[in-house]
């Protein structure tokens, strides 16, 4: 029970693995098809060890490892081999989309992995991976060769879309995590009738489905945070201002600092002709004083 998450990410390894080889031989559409199966097995390891309870660190970091072939290297390695031009340049996007995926997730192993969350922290590499893969599927179709859509500079755009889904894997951009697969909450329910589509999709319409789908996700991301920030923005009332303290605005107060060196000590006050006289009359009356070394100012006995 303890390897069978390990396994489905193995065979998301696997999968990924073969991606890339079938796309070294101009096998692009069996690369596409190799990449989404590695997407439904990498999302079946964490639910399988949640549902067996095996679920451990060693698992967590070898995941990781493992989308970043998956989902890093080798849906970049995919449109290198069909679109880019194999001279010049173009390579540094495959560089550029693998070493965004990578960064993405160790962020997430820092910050989200091993907790329940309704939300990812920059866009998931699996769905960044599957955009750009599916791609080359949704080239195929005759809504994008027969229509105007073909005549895009593709070349170009393909290189922006890279380099798009790049920056938003380490973006502070929040995207809706997966629902979890009940029936008891509206939530999981919900989750389990887009399992469902995607499922259907992939079946009967996978070529004119996924490309479009994901890039309605990546985008619904972007502006649901744009939104956000831009209520946020909004002046606080009077009370927030007033609640408000210089240093939330980058104001620094300097602090008085404590050195001895600056403390000044005022000299003991000197003593008086009638202080010195209440003196003697009080040595008086109380008789006369023991002998006293006189090189001390109070003395001491002998």
């Amino acid at each position: 029970m303890v390897m069978l998450p390990n396994g489905f990410t193995l065979a998301n390894l696997f999968f990924g693995i073969y991606a890339i080889v079938s796309a070294s031989r101009g096998q692009f559409d069996l690369a596409v098809s190799c990449i989404l199966v590695g997407g439904v097995c990498d999302a079946l390891d964490g639910r399988v060890a949640r549902a067996t309870n095996t679920g451990s660190r060693f698992g967590e970091e070898l995941d990781s490892l493992v989308d970043a072939v998956s989902f890093g290297l080798a849906p970049a390695l995919l449109l290198y081999f069909a679109v880019l031009r194999h001279e010049g340049w173009d390579w540094i996007f495959v560089f550029l989309f693998t070493a965004m995926a990578v960064m993405r997730l160790a962020r997430f192993n820092i910050e989200q992995a091993g907790h329940a969350k309704t939300y990812f922290r920059g866009l998931p590499s699996p769905a960044a991976g599957g955009v750009l893969a599916s791609y080359w599927w949704f080239s195929q179709t005759p809504i994008y060769q027969q229509t105007s859509i073909g005549d895009l500079p593709w070349h170009t755009v393909v290189q922006f879309l890279m380099a798009g889904l790049a920056f938003l894997m380490i973006s502070n951009v929040p995207y809706l995590a997966w629902p979890t697969f009940n029936l008891r909450t509206l939530r999981g329910v919900v989750g389990l009738l887009i399992f469902i589509g995607l499922g259907v999709g992939l079946v009967f319409l996978p070529k004119s489905f996924f490309f479009p789908v994901g890039l309605l996700y990546v985008i619904t991301g972007v502006l649901a945070a744009g939104v956000r920030g831009m209520l946020e923005r909004q002046g606080p009332t009077t009370a927030e201002h007033e609640a408000v303290s210089p240093a939330d605005y980058g104001v620094e107060l300097e602090e008085e600092e404590d050195d001895e060196d600056d403390i000044e000590i005022a000299p003991p006050p000197r003593e008086t002709e009638a202080t010195r006289r209440k003196r003697r009359r009080r040595r008086g009356r109380r008789g006369p004083n023991p002998p006293t070394d006189s090189h001390s100012s109070e003395g001491s006995p002998e």
